[in-house]
C-alpha cells in the first residue's frame, strides 16, 4: 500500500498538488515537525493522497493529543487543528512515577523535571480517580498545602500523605464530610500540625489519632506527673 501511494504521490506531485504548506494551530508541547511527523506528513505527500482520517487517528495515538482535525485545502495545502492533553498530575505505581492528563491518560511515562510541581496520587487505579481527588483538594485549599501525595489503597478509599509525614485516612463515601471535620479540627487544635502519625477519619461519629513515639512517650509522662501530683495532694 505505501509503494501505491508513493507513486500515486509522485503522479500527483507532478501535476501541482504537492503539500506546498501546512497551517497548523493548538500546538503548545509539539513543535510543528513533531505534528507533521505524528500526522504521517512527509515532504513527497500530496494532497490528492492524503488520508485525513488515517492521519487524525496517527496523531490522537500520540500521547500529547487528545483529538485533531484534519482539512485538504487544494490544490497545495492542510490545515491542522490539535487539542493538546494537558500535564495534570504525577501518578506513581510499583516504583515508577508517570505524568498524566486530566482523564488518566498518561502523558510522558517518566518523571520530568517540568512536572514536578503537580500533585502525586500513588496506587493502582488513581490514574482514573485522579480529577476526583484534585477536584476536592481544590475544594478544600487549607488542606491542600498541607498535602505530600494522595494514595489510593484498595482501589476503594484515599489516605493522604501530608508533608509532615502524617497519614490521613478517608472514608469510602462522604470524603467531603471527613475533608470538612478536618479543617474544623486543624481550625480548633491545629491537628495537621501535631505531633502524630495518623489521623484516622474513616468513622463518621469518631476521629482516631496515634501520636508519634516521641509524643507517646510525652503523653505518658504527662499523664504520670499527673498521678503523682494527685496522689500527693490526696495526702
Amino acid at each position: 500500500r505505501e509503494a501505491l501511494v508513493s507513486l500515486g504521490d509522485m503522479a500527483a506531485n507532478a501535476a501541482g498538488l504537492q503539500v506546498a504548506a501546512v497551517r497548523l494551530t493548538g500546538n503548545a508541547r509539539m513543535s510543528h515537525g513533531e505534528v507533521l511527523a505524528a500526522a504521517g506528513i512527509r515532504p513527497d505527500s500530496s494532497v490528492l493522497f492524503f488520508d485525513p482520517a488515517e492521519a487524525r487517528a496517527r496523531l490522537r495515538a500520540s500521547p500529547w493529543i487528545a483529538d485533531a482535525t484534519i482539512e485538504k485545502i487544494y490544490p497545495n495545502d492542510l490545515q491542522i487543528s490539535v487539542v493538546e492533553r494537558e500535564p495534570y498530575a504525577l501518578w506513581q505505581r510499583d516504583g515508577r512515577i508517570a505524568v498524566i492528563s486530566e482523564d488518566g491518560a498518561v502523558i510522558v511515562d517518566h518523571l520530568d523535571a517540568r512536572f514536578r510541581h503537580l500533585p502525586l496520587v500513588v496506587g493502582k487505579g488513581a490514574d482514573q480517580r485522579v480529577r476526583e481527588i484534585i477536584g476536592l483538594m481544590a475544594d478544600f485549599p487549607t488542606i491542600a498545602p498541607h498535602v505530600r501525595a494522595a494514595t489510593l489503597v484498595a482501589e476503594r478509599r484515599w489516605t493522604l500523605v501530608l508533608k509532615n509525614g502524617t497519614d490521613v485516612r478517608l472514608p469510602d463515601a462522604d470524603i467531603d464530610r471527613a475533608l470538612a471535620r478536618l479543617v474544623r479540627l486543624d481550625e480548633e487544635r491545629r491537628l495537621m500540625s501535631r505531633d502524630v502519625t495518623m489521623i484516622d477519619l474513616r468513622l463518621p461519629d469518631r476521629v482516631t489519632v496515634r501520636l508519634s513515639d516521641e509524643a507517646m512517650k510525652l503523653h505518658e509522662a504527662a499523664l504520670r506527673d499527673r498521678e503523682r501530683a494527685r496522689r500527693r495532694a490526696l495526702g
